[in-house]
């Protein structure tokens, strides 16, 4: 059973089945940027197959440690080894409220905008790590991201708290 915040006078437009009066998110259009996301996963571990094959053609691994020490492999296949584990740090916060949001009938406009902010900044921040990997920026698109996810966690504690004011 989904629990809705039909009544509330709040402003984020709703899950689509909500009539609320709103221009909701049409459907299944909401998940798309979740499903952006675990596309990037996807690509990286590709990029990851790619890279580790390649340090092997070449001889760049130290073949008695690669089963369990990451540093027998070269920094290329490190750098996407390690963006794919940040995959699975704050990521799952995003997976998290989308879902919430979904659930609690706040599929709308605002929160698709910033899933689909946060969802850019993680491309981004893959491109940076895996590609020159400079730090300061990374960190910005990393903050970014994480100021958005702060963002839509502020927009269902409102929705939340309103609710039961009203």
């Amino acid at each position: 059973m989904r629990h809705t915040l039909r009544g509330s006078h709040y402003n984020v437009a709703r899950r689509p089945d909500a009539d609320n009066g709103e221009n909701p998110v049409t459907g299944h259009m909401f998940f798309l940027p979740l499903l952006a996301q675990i596309v990037l996963v996807f690509w990286l571990y590709l990029r990851l197959a790619g890279a580790k094959a390649l340090a092997v053609r070449n001889g760049q691994v130290d073949q008695g440690r690669r089963a369990l020490h990451d540093d027998a492999w070269p920094a290329p296949v490190m750098q996407i080894n390690n963006c794919i584990r940040n995959q699975f740090e704050v990521p799952v916060l995003f997976y998290v409220l989308m879902l919430v949001a979904w659930n609690l009938g706040l599929a709308g406009t605002v929160m698709l905008v910033f899933a689909w902010l946060f969802v850019i900044s993680r491309y981004v921040h893959a491109g940076v790590h895996t590609g020159s990997n400079y730090v300061p920026l990374r960190r910005n698109v990393f903050m970014l991201g994480c100021l958005v996810l702060m963002a839509m966690t502020v927009v269902i504690l409102y929705a939340i708290l309103m609710s039961r004011l009203h």
